[in-house]
């Protein structure tokens, strides 16, 4: 489980549908499970996303229960590389940003 600040102001791009809706134009898949959408994508089995505030948002994943040495580098790379470009679309921060937003509050002792 992890949670993601969402940029002020950026909720209004991801209320409603909008997350389910996201979800479903980078990873082509979405169902609505217990009040979390729920895709997979590439070695990502299940990817849950619910917003928790106007401000957090969590995105959890599960990987396929294979051998890594199994899975192909550029598999393991567009994997990961959807699952940026939807925390980027979802929250309004960069890969950078959110590592180091994740930084201050680990040093705060907020993590």
């Amino acid at each position: 489980m992890a949670d993601f600040d969402i940029k002020k102001g950026w909720l209004k791009n991801i209320e409603g549908d909008g997350l389910k809706n996201l979800m479903e134009e980078v990873f082509g898949n979405v169902s609505e499970e217990g009040g979390k959408f729920v895709s997979s994508y590439g070695i990502m089995e299940r990817i849950e996303a619910s917003i928790v505030s106007k401000t957090v948002l969590d995105i959890t994943t599960a990987n396929k229960d294979i051998d890594p040495t199994q899975i192909p580098d550029a598999e393991v790379l567009d994997s990961k590389r959807k699952l940026n470009e939807f925390a980027e679309k979802a929250t309004g921060f960069d890969a950078k940003a959110r590592m180091k937003r994740a930084q201050k509050k680990a040093k705060e002792g907020k993590l």
